[in-house]
């Protein structure tokens, strides 16, 4: 099964960095492999989505603020409130992408072709402030979600 793994993230905004920083540890971990797609959807999220065609499913990590749990809280959402949260015609930045309007904008890209497996890890965080730095919390948050990802991609069939 061809898996898309995408993290969101804004690389200057200290935690919101996590899924790219998921995603350079996925590229350390991960030995390359053509079922496999990391991709980093930081500040150019628009350009990687058309990268997405031919994918079967697709994981995607990202932060939540003001989740109400503490920073480092891990969710993985359910795929019915995966398929709450798409929009039908969303309100972006072109360099503030969230995961909910990338998967709208991939439905809308893709058409027939947008994978039915999708899933989300989610990291509580509360610091957006002009740093390059993950707080040690969501670090160990985003260590936990690279080791599922891990064992996860190393289960499926073909990999």
């Amino acid at each position: 099964m061809k898996t898309a793994i995408m993290g969101f993230g804004n690389p200057v905004r200290s935690d919101d960095a996590v899924g790219i920083y998921v995603i350079e540890k996925l590229k350390k971990k991960i030995t390359k492999n053509e079922a496999i797609t990391l991709l980093d959807m930081g500040t150019s999220a628009f350009e990687v989505l058309f990268q997405l065609k031919g994918h079967e499913r697709i994981i995607i990590v990202d932060s939540v603020i003001n989740s109400g749990e503490s920073v480092g809280t891990l969710f993985k959402l359910p795929a019915n409130e995966i398929d709450d949260a798409i929009e039908d015609n969303p309100l972006v930045f072109l360099h503030s992408l969230k995961w909910n309007q990338g998967l709208s904008y991939a439905k809308k890209i893709l058409g027939e072709d947008y994978p039915s497996d999708i899933q989300v890890y989610l990291i509580a965080i509360d610091n957006t402030k002009l740093e390059v730095l993950l707080s040690e919390e969501v670090k160990r948050a985003g260590d936990r979600v690279v080791d599922l990802i891990e064992k996860e991609v190393y289960m499926m069939p073909n990999v």
